[in-house]
C-alpha cells in the first residue's frame, strides 16, 4: 500500500481533537488499515437504528482526502491506524520535547527572577507557565499513548501535576494511565505513575477504598486478557497496604475462585500470599476475639490448597504457596514449642504438634508420588515437587520434621525421587545432619 502524503502536525492535532472531545476513552487499540472498513461495517449493520446515537457515540472516522482512515472513534473507544504511527509518534515526540524544553527554562528563569519582578511581571509569567504547562500536558498525553514507556513524558506529567494536587486532575491521570494498559497491560511506567497517583491521594482522600476497589477490579481485568502480567499483579499486592479490613478479607475470598480456574499463575497465589500476611497483621493489631482467627484463616487456606494440589496435577506454583503457607505456620502460629492453637487440624481449641503438622504433609506427599502412568509427565513432576517440598520443610525444622520424617514409611521413597532430579547431594547433607 502507497502511503499518501500527510502533515504529521495535522495529524496530531486530530489525536489531540479527538482525545478532548472524549475525556472518558477507555480503550485504545492500534489497527491495520483493512480493518477499518469491517469496523464502520459492523457497526452500519447494527440492528440500533443510527439516528438513535447520540453525538458522542457515534462512529466518527478521521480521514485525509485520500479516503485513508487515521483514527476510528466510537463508544469510548478509539483506534489508530497502523500505517501512520510513525509519522503520528515523531510529531507527537517533536512538539512534547518542543514544549518540555521551554517549560524547563521558563521554570528555570522564574526560580532565578521571582524577587525582581513587580507584580505585573509576575502574573505575566505565572501566565505564560501556565500556558507551557498546557502544552506539556496536551503533548505528553498523545506521546505516552503511542510510546507507553515514554519516562521523560511521564515524569514531566508528575512534576505538573505535583504543583496543584487538584483531586479532578489526579482522576484524569488514573484515566489515562488505565487507557495506556488498555493497550499495554505490561507497561512498568503506567502502573508506577498510577501508584504515584494514589500516593498522592492517599492523604486528602475521602473515598480512597472506592478508588483502591475499582484498581483491584482493573488488575483482575487486565489479568483475565494478558496471562501472567507480573507488573499488574505486584501492583495489586502494593495496593493491600491501603486496603481496610473488610476489603482484605473481601479479596481473599473473591480471589479464590480466580486462583482456582488459573492454577498455574503464580502471580496470583503471590497476591493471596500478601493478603493473608496483612489479614494476620490486622487481627494482632485488633486483637479481635469474635471470628474466625488467624490460624483458621491459615487452615482454610491450607486445607484449600491441598485440595487443588491433588484435583490439578503437576503444577509448581501450587507447592510454591504451600511452602509459603508453612512459613507462616513456623514464624507467625507456631508457639515456642512447636505447637499451635485454636485451630490447625481441628476446629477445636485443643493444641496440635509438631508430629500432627509432619503426619499431615508425609501424607500429602505420600499420595502425590503414586505414578499411574509414566508417559504422563504432570504425574512426574508431580511427585518430584512434593518430594523437593518434604526436604525443603525438612531443612526448615532438622531437628523435628525430619526426626518424624526418617519414622515414616515415606523415608524410603524420598531419596529416589531427589536422586533423579540430581539432587542427591542435598539429600546426603540433609540426612547427615538429622
Amino acid at each position: 500500500m502507497t502511503r499518501p502524503a500527510l502533515n504529521p502536525c495535522h495529524l496530531l492535532n486530530h489525536l489531540h481533537a479527538i482525545l478532548d472531545s472524549d475525556p472518558y476513552i477507555d480503550e485504545l487499540g492500534f489497527i491495520h488499515p483493512s480493518q477499518f472498513a469491517a469496523l464502520n461495517e459492523e457497526l452500519h449493520s447494527s440492528s440500533e437504528p443510527a439516528s438513535l446515537l447520540s453525538a458522542e457515540t457515534r462512529s466518527n472516522p478521521v480521514r485525509d482526502t485520500s479516503s485513508h482512515t487515521f483514527f476510528w472513534h466510537n463508544e469510548h473507544k478509539l483506534g489508530i491506524s497502523t500505517l501512520f504511527l510513525v509519522p503520528l509518534y515523531n510529531a507527537a515526540k517533536d512538539a512534547f520535547m518542543d514544549a518540555y524544553k521551554r517549560y524547563s527554562m521558563l521554570r528555570g528563569s522564574q526560580v532565578k527572577k521571582d524577587e525582581k519582578l513587580d507584580d505585573n511581571s509576575l502574573n505575566s509569567s505565572a501566565s505564560l507557565m501556565d500556558i507551557v504547562e498546557t502544552q506539556v500536558m496536551k503533548h505528553s498525553r498523545a506521546l505516552v499513548l503511542l510510546s507507553c514507556d515514554f519516562g521523560t513524558a511521564w515524569n514531566s506529567r508528575k512534576l505538573i501535576v505535583s504543583k496543584k494536587l487538584v483531586f479532578s486532575v489526579l482522576m484524569d491521570e488514573l484515566r489515562l494511565s488505565a487507557l495506556v494498559l488498555s493497550c499495554s497491560p505490561k507497561s512498568e511506567r503506567a502502573w508506577s505513575h498510577r501508584r504515584w497517583v494514589i500516593k498522592m491521594m492517599a492523604g486528602n482522600c475521602s473515598n480512597l477504598q472506592e478508588i483502591v476497589e475499582r484498581e483491584s477490579e482493573l488488575v483482575k481485568t487486565l489479568a483475565e486478557s494478558s496471562k501472567m502480567n507480573y507488573r499488574a499483579w505486584n501492583h495489586r499486592c502494593w495496593l493491600v497496604s491501603y486496603m481496610s479490613d473488610s476489603q482484605v478479607l473481601l479479596e481473599l475470598q473473591c480471589s479464590r475462585d480466580w486462583a482456582e480456574v488459573h492454577v498455574a499463575d503464580n502471580s496470583c497465589f503471590h497476591y493471596r500470599a500478601r493478603l493473608l500476611l496483612q489479614m494476620i497483621e490486622n487481627l494482632r493489631r485488633n486483637n479481635k476475639r469474635g471470628g474466625l482467627s488467624g490460624a483458621e484463616f491459615h487452615q482454610e487456606e491450607l486445607d484449600w490448597v491441598g485440595m487443588l494440589i491433588r484435583r490439578y496435577v503437576g503444577r509448581e506454583a501450587l507447592w510454591l504457596h504451600r511452602r509459603f503457607l508453612s512459613l507462616v505456620w513456623l514464624k507467625h502460629l507456631a508457639s515456642d514449642d512447636q505447637s499451635i492453637s485454636c485451630h490447625y487440624c481441628c476446629r477445636s481449641s485443643e493444641i496440635c504438634d509438631i508430629s500432627t503438622f509432619v503426619k499431615v504433609e508425609l501424607m500429602l506427599f505420600s499420595s502425590c508420588t503414586i505414578i499411574p502412568d509414566n508417559e504422563f509427565g504432570d504425574y512426574q513432576a508431580q511427585a518430584t515437587y512434593s518430594a523437593a517440598y518434604i526436604m525443603w520443610l525438612a531443612k526448615q525444622m532438622p531437628m523435628s520434621f525430619g526426626v518424624e520424617l526418617q519414622k515414616s514409611p515415606q523415608y524410603e521413597m524420598l531419596k529416589p525421587l531427589i536422586s533423579d532430579i540430581g539432587k542427591s547431594c542435598l539429600w546426603d547433607s540433609m540426612a547427615g545432619s538429622w
